[in-house]
């Protein structure tokens, strides 16, 4: 893969594939682009790290909005590594594939700078995903604050480059900037819209392709000069970034194998549920032995465990509310809200899984929007083929709709 510059004769610009670069007149026409290609390998191993982090970090927060606070903290600090430094890892494994018919290197403050970037603003976005209730808005800000990271990262890593300039062209810079953010925005959309595992599978491959979509587009809108720069920090030689690159991509590999086999492995089945085996009949004519011999003793009645409470997110944390002080569900996308008394609350729930958890302590469907506890009904109004119910104790949802396929196990449910 190869692509060839060439100055336009006329209007005093260089070319390099599809966009245009301005050149100076101060410059007498500029200097020459250099002549670019790329290891067709090492594109394909950027694109498998960008694959790995992507998965690792999106599956390893799988569950994380309903730990402890302190422990949150820790799988959302670890996953903002991983992501950052995948996309870190993915821009210079990429970079150590790029072809220049000159030697160049880089600047180690500029190239730690970059790295920090990409993992302070994944950070930043995991911080949103997983401390506050996610609504369309909150994925949104994620989505577009991850974008920025993956391009912020980009340009500044090229502007570390030494003896090498890299001269961008604003139309590169503007496509690259919008792919970040569409492509960002529908990764994290997409693994957080559902935590399941279809969902994280899927959000992984839009994330890795966000990455690598950026990178490659942004190259496509960059050129190279022969231009020395005044370095921040040390030199760093390629084959030094080799080395570097190859330890974080070996961490990051490492992450992937923990979380696949995490990821994969069937639900454990307990004790109670397992099935057992049945115990051979005694042979007829045998006695049985005392051990086998039934006790007079009755076997005490186990006690039923209590009702699992509600969680709910409220001023950045898991909480928990009992269910029986729940008049009502609604569902809101992918999540649904509570309402009890005068408190409207966020659960991480979706309106099939409140269905079903609910389901034993009898609260009924009365809309396709709605649960209902009927223990907390104050009146109900038949309307025609739908009806209503009233609940004068709950001030944040005073009434909710009985659609007309629900009517009657509604009725039923009030004794009606």
């Amino acid at each position: 893969m190869q692509l060839h510059p060439h100055r336009h004769p006329r209007v005093g610009v260089a070319r390099y594939g599809r966009f245009a670069y301005p050149l100076t007149r101060a410059q007498g026409g500029g200097p020459e682009l250099l002549e670019v290609s790329h290891n067709v390998w090492l594109v394909l191993a950027s694109l498998a790290v960008a694959l790995m982090a992507a998965f690792s970090g999106l599956s390893i927060t799988r569950g994380a909005s309903r730990l402890a606070v302190p422990q949150r903290k820790v799988i959302v600090a670890i996953a903002a590594v991983v992501l950052g430094g995948g996309i870190w890892s993915m821009h210079f494994v990429a970079m150590l594939g790029l072809q220049l018919p000159i030697r160049y290197y880089y600047d180690g403050l500029m190239t730690l700078i970059s790295a920090l970037i990409a993992i302070l603003m994944v950070g930043l976005a995991l911080l949103i995903l997983h401390f506050l209730p996610r609504t369309r808005r909150t994925l949104t800000a994620a989505g577009t604050i991850t974008g920025l990271g993956i391009v912020a990262m980009h340009y500044v890593g090229m502007m570390g480059m030494e003896l090498c300039r890299p001269v961008f062209a604003p139309g590169g810079l503007v496509v690259a900037v919008l792919c970040a953010m569409v492509l960002s925005n529908l990764a994290i959309h997409v693994a957080y819209g559902a935590r399941t595992k279809g969902n994280i599978l899927l959000g992984t491959v839009c994330f890795a392709f966000s990455v690598g979509a950026v990178h490659y587009i942004a190259m496509a809108g960059t050129g190279f000069v022969i231009g020395d720069t005044k370095a921040v920090g040390p030199e760093i030689s390629n084959e030094v970034m080799a080395m570097g690159v190859a330890l974080c991509t070996f961490v990051i590999s490492g992450m992937f194998l923990l979380t696949g086999v995490s990821f994969l492995e069937p639900p454990a089945i307990s004790v109670a549920s397992a099935p057992r085996t049945p115990e051979p009949a005694p042979e007829a004519g045998a006695i049985p032995s005392p051990t086998a011999m039934p006790t007079p003793t009755a076997m005490p009645t186990p006690t039923p465990a209590p009702p699992q409470p509600v969680p709910f997110e409220k001023e950045g944390r898991t909480q928990f509310l009992d269910r029986g002080a729940i008049a009502a569900v609604r569902a809101e996308g992918h999540y649904t809200f509570l309402y009890a008394g005068k408190d409207k609350l966020f659960c991480p729930w979706s309106i099939s899984e409140a269905e079903a958890r609910l389901a034993p302590s009898r609260f009924i469907r009365a809309h396709r929007s709605y649960l209902i506890n009927p223990r907390h009904v104050t009146g109900f109004e038949r309307t025609k083929d739908t009806g209503v119910c009233f609940f004068e104790s709950t001030g944040a949802l005073p009434k909710v709709p009985v659609s007309r396929s629900r009517l009657h196990a509604v009725r039923d449910a009030l004794g009606l």
